[in-house]
């Protein structure tokens, strides 16, 4: 459980990293990206409103989309600890199950802008492909490394709330070495 929230929170901090990627900032569809991050709401599509995003709803779209594009979830995937499962989702595909995971990816990656995310960052690097998406007030971060020996593909989101944050922070710190 630990490990899911702390590379939760890594990627988060860590924007995708900065190095060799593109930002991609406001998107021709609604308000700028940190103004969205600033109020935690920028608009939408499909008629359902980005406050009422939590958990349970970022897991479903994530899963639809990652399901329709030929992955399978990963039976062996950290589950998010209960106290968070409002504020923190982790998907990891089954990678060796895909068809094809880096157009699995790619399918994924354009059904969840289709449903209204925003993509903010992507970085490539040595065959991985990290990119950084955005809807309302939660932060996704969609890695692939399905290219390299360890094949990966997994999408870590958070709720950026002052809440939330908060809660994420306190369960990492229960995991603190002293």
């Amino acid at each position: 459980m630990m490990a899911v929230a702390a590379a939760g929170v890594v990627l988060l901090v860590a924007g995708c990293g900065s190095e060799g990627g593109t930002d991609k900032g406001g998107s021709s569809s609604g308000p700028s990206s940190a103004g969205s991050a600033a109020t935690g709401g920028a608009g939408g599509s499909g008629g359902s409103s980005d406050a009422k995003l939590d958990g349970a709803a970022v897991t479903k779209e994530l899963t639809d989309a990652a399901t329709a594009a030929g992955f399978t979830k990963d039976s062996s995937d950290d589950e998010v600890p209960p106290e968070l499962k409002d504020c923190m989702v982790s998907w990891s595909a089954d990678v060796e199950k895909a068809a094809d995971p880096k157009k699995s990816y790619a399918a994924t990656i354009a059904a969840l802008t289709k449903g209204g995310w925003q993509e903010e960052r992507s970085t490539e690097q040595n065959g991985s492909v990290i990119k950084s998406l955005k809807k309302g007030g939660w932060q996704l971060n969609a890695s692939d490394h399905s290219t390299g020996p360890v094949k990966l593909v997994m999408f870590i989101g958070a709720d950026s709330s002052p809440t939330c944050a908060a809660l994420i922070a306190k369960d990492n710190a229960k995991h603190q070495k002293p």
